[in-house]
């Protein structure tokens, strides 16, 4: 599944080469592809709820070991990267914010959301949640209630902060500012998808949810149409070729509340029905795109992907050249990394 997300976010960053090819209606779908990232974020709160649960709030050691984990899983790949974007100072020319860029601090400002590896934005989304993620799956433990009220919570805090920046001193650098960006492009706005995913491993580890999951019938086919319709639903509110769905507020509301439970049921089926689309997503070429997807997702889009096309730009817009490459970035160095950081993080005592 991270695959498929990572394609359809391919997808939707190259929409801009057939805007005036492809009739509107299918522009409108395509420009509401962006919705893989919801595909990771769910799928990232399943994950780690299924996973972990609440269990690195044991001791200090065992949060401290996750964590470690979790830094190991997303920034040695990141900052090799952004390096080599730093180094190229034909293309970093000017960025001068280097300590907001290797920190990922950087997208929670408007100003400087699209600089550097524009798409690591959604890095910093996916970090907050591994902070708060085994405090979250506590309280949802103790009732989805609490979980729904502290997001809530969260998301005022961060509206509270960024209006409260912009009456003080104009909030010049859009720090969690304004409402729009913080809803899209930060945690205390997309919560919610982490939310679901996590929904869906709290019930699977109760008998009782599991039987409330069992009474869905066909859960990849109705999971599947109902992400297809909702995409539909959501494309609906977008005006023309240059906007998304999701910057009417009733798009926005589709995206945030309905969209994460297909998924889930999605995920669901998935699991525990053998369909033609479990198998192929289960065959070993999909599992190794799935593995490179997240070197993939980092190198398809901004200096990784400019200074491959000053090189070769094929028909195809580089897109089996950059599966290729980021095959290969996986095997060679973002997995050893990974593996290399787990040794030393299991040494801790």
């Amino acid at each position: 599944m991270r695959a498929i997300a990572a394609i359809m976010v391919f997808v939707y960053h190259n929409r801009k080469y057939w805007r005036y090819d492809l009739p509107f209606e299918v522009m409108r779908f395509i420009s509401e592809w962006h919705i893989g990232v919801t595909v990771f974020f769910v799928l990232s709160g399943f994950l780690l709820a299924y996973r972990y649960e609440e269990k690195p709030l044991d001791s200090k050691k065992s949060y401290l070991k996750y964590i470690l984990l979790r830094i190991a899983r997303i920034f040695p790949l990141y900052w090799i990267l952004l390096s080599f974007y730093f180094i190229d100072t034909s293309y970093s020319k000017g960025v001068d914010t280097y300590f907001l860029q290797y920190s990922l601090f950087y997208s929670l400002f408007e100003r400087y959301s699209v600089s550097g590896i524009v798409q690591a934005w959604s890095l910093t989304v996916e970090f907050f949640f591994y902070i708060l993620a085994p405090f979250l799956f506590l309280l949802l433990k103790k009732s989805w209630k609490y979980c729904i009220l502290f997001l809530i919570g969260l998301f005022l805090l961060g509206w509270g902060i960024g209006v409260g920046l912009k009456e003080f001193n104009g909030n010049p650098k859009g720090f969690l500012y304004p409402l729009q960006f913080m809803i899209g492009s930060t945690f205390f706005g997309r919560s919610l998808e982490f939310f679901f995913g996590m929904l869906l491993a709290y019930l699977m580890k109760k008998e009782k949810g599991i039987q409330f999951l069992n009474k869905i019938k066909k859960p990849t086919l109705w999971g599947g149409v109902s992400i297809l319709i909702l995409i539909f639903a959501i494309r609906f509110f977008a005006r023309n070729n240059f906007v998304h769905g999701v910057e009417r507020w009733e798009g926005r509301l589709i995206h945030e509340l309905f969209l994460p439970l297909g998924i889930i049921i999605f995920f669901w089926g998935l699991m525990t029905e053998k369909t033609w689309v479990s198998k192929i997503l289960s065959t070993k070429f999909f599992i190794l795109l799935g593995n490179a997807s997240f070197a993939f997702y980092l190198i398809h889009l901004s200096y990784f992907n400019m200074k491959l096309k000053s090189y070769v730009y094929l028909p195809d817009k580089n897109f089996v050249l950059l599966w290729i490459c980021s095959i290969v970035i996986y095997l060679f160095i973002e997995k050893p990394l990974y593996e290399g950081c787990r040794k030393l993080i299991a040494k801790i005592s």
